[in-house]
């Protein structure tokens, strides 16, 4: 019992002691899925071990995420502060290069030392492995020796090792080689980019790629047409991005290890805005450049017709305003900025047609064209057309009622915001009073106004001249009077030569309680509006009664009179 109580305490103490340990044994840690048939757990790679393996790339960007020692670009590349438009092909940078997986194999890849290549001989001979590139550029295969691959293109190593194997097993011996992985490469980044250093890629991957990796070109400073690729202190390639914008031809380069790529300072740029595709900053390579080559980078719209230029010469600040064809020939130099207009007026307007007319109801006519002019090439059948009565509306007359109207509506709102009261009770009249002014002015906003032109009094009509966008009113020919506004019974009349307006408004129902019986408007057919009881009514009139304001309620009775009018004659409607 002494042996037995000793092997307790002390598998209780070990228990305190590695908790741990005792853990990796419970059954959930087991996976009993992978075990095999003896009971042996298989162990699985884990992911960290697999994205370690050659071929593989981060698979997600920093995202501007700073590691440790490095600094924020901001502080070290500070804006010159000027209000510049993005350079062109700026956009180049915005793709995600740096989350593709690229293995480097291609068919112009220079073979380098460590590149792994798959030999296989069957035949006479057996033989399978795979072989490094050692420094010297040499392979190794026993019974053959070493074999120079070194800069040999992926694409012929094949045939070269077969070559040399074959020079020793003359017959019946099969020979392939495949290279399976690229050696990574150690390119440097300098000159005008956002994060110079050494970066590490694949031979075959592009220059646009690396240029991602150090953040791309400074917008400010970098050149976007002068990129170079030195190699043994030597410019082996010079790379214009604008080639690749344009027409998509990027050159093929392969790297090697302590290539530089050298982004060269901005050249001469010029600023561009307006009717254009392109609205960027575009570098010039020349100090000087015509107007036509900049105009086949900035894609002008179809209807422009001239370019200001704004700059600096060496006699001081310059403007000049020249016709687009003007542009074509016209020097520009560093720092110019650019606005392409439309600034031809258009010389054809459209006028439309509605009431009563045959034929088409929409005509383009030159600007200088008269009503008349129209009216000439319309026809009409007489008996069903009253064109003695015709009349315009027109769209600016219409926004200048409306500003019109605004104005009265705003003025009536201040008047009762800022009446003044003496006493409690008077201050609760007032607060009723705003209460009631604010939902007629609310429903008098929303009124549009016709914008109506009077054009056409006893049989003549004015020969005016016509805007964009008129419409040409020529009304039917009718024997009906409607009746509107503050009567019992709206509605449409026959025409009556022996009866005056109390008639018809008693043929209406007569007058409501909300009437002013002395404020009678009739909107004649001509458009003309008339304010008297004792007018003659004609054919085609409209007779609205307009409300009265009760002074026992607003006392801004006045105020909103005028308002009553000016929608009366404005839109031919009355509101309460």
């Amino acid at each position: 019992m002494n042996i037995l109580k000793k092997i307790t305490v002390w598998l209780l103490s070990s228990a305190l002691i590695m908790p741990n340990a005792y853990a990796a044994f419970e059954p959930s840690s087991i996976d009993l899925q992978n075990s095999t048939s003896s009971g042996i757990p298989q162990i699985e790679a884990n992911d960290d071990a697999a994205s370690n393996s050659i071929g593989s790339y981060q698979s997600q960007a920093r995202s501007g995420i700073l590691l440790p020692g490095e600094v924020d670009v901001r502080e070290l590349l500070p804006s010159s502060g000027e209000d510049n438009p993005p350079p062109y092909g700026a956009n180049l940078f915005a793709g995600g290069y740096e989350t593709e997986r690229v293995d480097g194999l291609n068919e112009n890849y220079l073979i380098a030392a460590g590149d792994q290549i798959n030999i296989w001989i069957w035949g006479a001979v057996s033989y399978s492995s795979v072989v490094t590139v050692d420094n010297q550029g040499n392979i190794f295969i026993p019974n053959i020796g070493p074999i120079n691959v070194l800069d040999v293109p992926a694409s012929d190593v094949n045939q070269i090792v077969q070559s040399k194997i074959k020079e020793t097993y003359t017959n019946n011996v099969e020979v392939y080689v495949n290279l399976l992985t690229a050696t990574p490469v150690s390119i440097y980044l300098s000159g005008a980019i956002v994060r110079p250093g050494q970066y590490a890629g694949m031979a075959s991957d592009s220059v646009l790629y690396y240029l991602k990796r150090a953040g791309g070109i400074d917008t400010e400073r970098g050149s976007y047409r002068s990129i170079q690729i030195i190699r043994d202190n030597k410019i082996l390639q010079e790379v214009d991005l604008y080639d690749f914008v344009q027409t998509g031809q990027l050159p093929s380069i392969t790297f090697k290890d302590k290539d530089v790529i050298l982004v060269k300072p901005q050249k001469s740029a010029v600023n561009v805005s307006g009717g254009v595709k392109n609205p960027f900053r575009f570098e010039l390579k020349k100090k000087q450049t015509k107007g036509s080559e900049l105009a086949e980078y900035a894609k002008p719209l179809v209807k422009i017709s001239h370019v200001g230029v704004f700059g600096t010469r060496a006699s001081g600040p310059f403007s000049v305003y020249l016709t687009y064809k003007d542009f074509l020939n016209y020097t520009l130099q560093d720092g110019d900025s650019l606005v392409f207009n439309d600034d031809n007026h258009a010389q054809v307007i459209d006028v439309q047609v509605s009431g009563s007319y045959l034929g088409p109801s929409y005509f383009a006519v030159k600007k200088s064209t008269h009503l008349h002019d129209v009216l000439n090439a319309i026809p009409i059948v007489p008996e069903l057309t009253d064109n003695q009565s015709i009349y315009i509306l027109r769209k600016s007359v219409a926004e200048r009622q409306k500003q019109i109207l605004d104005d009265s509506l705003d003025k009536l709102e201040r008047s009762v915001f800022t009446a003044p009261a003496s006493s409690d009770g008077e201050a609760s009249i007032r607060a009723k009073e705003a209460e009631l002014v604010m939902q007629f002015v609310e429903k008098a906003r929303q009124v549009k106004p016709l914008g109506k032109v009077v054009v056409s009094d006893n049989g003549i009509t004015a020969n005016i001249l016509l805007e964009q966008g008129d419409q040409i009113v020529i009304p039917n020919y009718t024997d009906l009077i409607n009746v509107g506004g503050e009567v019992l019974i709206p509605q449409a009349i026959v025409f009556n030569p022996e009866a005056t307006l109390d008639d018809y408004v008693a043929w209406a129902g007569g007058f409501t309680d909300r009437a002013d019986d002395e404020r009678v408007s009739i909107v004649r057919a001509n458009g003309m509006v008339v304010f008297a009881k004792d007018a003659k009514i004609q054919r085609g009139d409209q007779i609205l009664v307009l409300p009265k304001v009760d002074t026992k309620v607003v006392q801004a009775v006045k105020d909103i009179t005028q308002i009553i009018y000016q929608i009366a004659v404005a839109a031919n409607v009355a509101i309460n």
